[in-house]
């Protein structure tokens, strides 16, 4: 099996920064997409930041200019540096990936476990 493990959230101050980590470990396999997601309570999941394997990022226009996605393919680790933090930005990040594991010829879709982030004075 292959998990997702996020770290890196916590409490901030407003204007303040933070960088967020997601790992891929398991089994051999191959990942294409490794995306942030996160939720506000009461809202809907969105997505943050995409960055699929050769192709070029996008961002939430919320985000656009504070946050940065970028990946290290040999460690299977995709990170999100997010600046200038703002109140509204307060919820739980999420991790996401296609995956697939060696042997198989299709993939699947693969979560972390979240990561709490509150920005409050």
């Amino acid at each position: 099996q292959v998990q997702l493990v996020e770290s890196g959230g916590g409490l901030v101050q407003p204007g303040g920064s933070l960088r967020l980590s997601c790992a891929a470990s398991g089994r051999a396999f191959s990942i294409s997409t490794m995306d942030w997601y996160r939720q506000a309570p009461g809202k809907q999941r969105e997505l943050v930041a995409t960055m699929p394997s050769g192709g070029s990022t996008n961002y939430a226009d919320s985000v656009k200019g504070r946050f940065t996605i970028s990946r290290d393919n040999a460690k299977n680790t995709v990170y999100l540096q997010m600046n200038s933090l703002k109140p509204e930005d307060t919820a739980v990040y999420y991790c996401y990936a296609r995956i697939k594991i060696a042997g198989r010829t299709y993939y699947d879709d693969y979560w972390g476990q979240g990561t709490q982030v509150t920005v409050s004075s």
